[in-house]
């Protein structure tokens, strides 16, 4: 016959068979958890960024880097060779037009310009000495020409005579021929001299104003070189800022090399570069937007330069608002080229999560998920991005990077 089991036996075995039942529900709700989990993954809602869709104005831009320079910018250059003996302004410092900014050396250009005065008085010398003598020349051929004319009418008068007397049979035929042969050779004699005179007129002009125009020559460089020697004190051509300036005493410098440089501070324009394949894109008048910190300032482009530099080319701004209180010399800025502007179109603000692609991969939010849709995008900025289809204005999108969830058609919001 059966024995009966014990009660505290039979109770252990029903608390095993609970756990391991437990243990089994347990395992199939994790599994379940588990498998919702990689059908439907999860992201908190601080780790992300949303934009909501509208509909507003939007301008496709090209993005370039840019610089502001003042409008109006001086060069101050060395008039002469020489070396720099005193400097009187710095950088940063306002000046007067006319106001000095250094000091060269002048002994160099003083002991040029005492030579220069000399070679000039000797070539004014030289000028008055050749009037005198070729005055004298014209002088004696002049007088010798009356001279000619003078025998010229006493060798008529000779001829005269030896008709007379030939007629009267008191001469010869051959006394004849003779003085009409003299008065011949006299008057042959005055035409040859009268040529002379003439000839010596026309190489007194040469002369002289070849003399002339050496003087004048000289004369010019010596104004030059007082123009310089007024010079050797730098000073200001305009009112305005210094920007920068040769601080290095005692440094040689070139003529026409820079020394200084004076701008306008109330006035700006701007210069941007950008890669060379959009070269075909810019044109002058093409509208520009300048960001400084978070301000725009407006702008068109004034001039494209043509040649290429390390495969980018540069172009020069007008600005709408060159006083505009934000621009400083020399800051870099982001420009922004306006290739296209849409009114009234679906615009999100952009984000990571838009990747240049027309068709692009987001997730719009609803409630406590987010689900994958795809969109088709347009015109884009740094600000927004256009989108065509699939959106409606109001629509809540992410626009952080979820290329993690590239292959999830839901995720959950936490």
């Amino acid at each position: 016959m059966d024995k009966e089991l014990p009660a505290a036996w039979v109770a252990q075995r029903k608390r095993k068979r609970l756990l391991i039942l437990l243990a089994c529900a347990g395992a199939i709700a994790a599994g379940v958890f588990l498998i919702r989990s990689l059908l439907h993954p999860s992201i908190s809602r601080s780790a992300i960024t949303i934009a909501t869709v509208e509909t507003g104005s939007i301008e496709n831009t090209l993005n370039a880097a840019g610089e502001i320079l003042p409008e109006f910018e001086a060069v101050i250059t060395s008039p002469v060779n020489a070396s720099i003996q005193e400097v009187l302004a710095d950088a940063g410092s306002s000046i007067k037009a006319g106001q000095s900014l250094l000091k060269l050396d002048k002994s160099g250009i003083e002991s040029e310009y005492e030579k220069g005065k000399f070679q000039l008085e000797s070539k004014q010398n030289e000028l008055r000495k050749l009037k005198l003598a070729l005055d004298k020349s014209y002088f004696d051929l002049q007088s010798n020409n009356e001279i000619k004319q003078l025998r010229i009418n006493a060798l008529q008068a000779d001829l005269e005579n030896s008709k007379r007397l030939f007629k009267a049979g008191g001469g010869t035929r051959e006394d004849v021929e003779q003085a009409e042969m003299n008065l011949k050779v006299a008057r042959l004699e005055k035409v040859q001299l009268e040529n002379e005179i003439h000839n010596k007129q026309q190489s007194m002009k040469v002369e002289m104003r070849e003399s002339e125009i050496s003087a004048a020559i000289q004369a010019q460089e010596l104004k030059e070189l007082k123009r310089k020697l007024d010079q050797a004190s730098v000073t200001a051509s305009r009112s305005g800022v210094v920007t920068w300036i040769n601080k290095n005493i005692g440094t040689m410098v070139r003529e026409g090399e820079a020394l200084a440089r004076i701008a306008d501070l109330g006035s700006f324009k701007a210069t941007g570069t950008i890669a060379d394949s959009y070269l075909n894109q810019l044109s002058a008048g093409m509208p520009v937007v300048i960001r400084i910190q978070d301000k725009d300032v407006r702008g068109r482009i004034q001039t494209v330069y043509p040649a290429v530099q390390n495969n980018a080319v540069t172009f020069d701004i007008q600005l709408e608002e060159p006083h505009h209180p934000q621009l400083r010399p020399n800051l870099k800025v982001d420009v922004f080229l306006v290739t296209a502007t849409g009114n009234n179109v679906m615009r999100i603000t952009n984000g990571p999560a838009f990747k240049g692609a027309s068709g692009q991969q987001v997730f719009v939010v609803q409630g406590n998920k987010a689900v994958r849709r795809t969109v088709h995008t347009g015109m884009s900025n740094f600000d927004y991005v256009e989108l065509k289809d699939n959106v409606r204005p109001g629509d809540v999108i992410i626009t952080s990077d979820m290329s993690q969830f590239k292959n999830a058609r839901e995720i959950t919001l936490k």
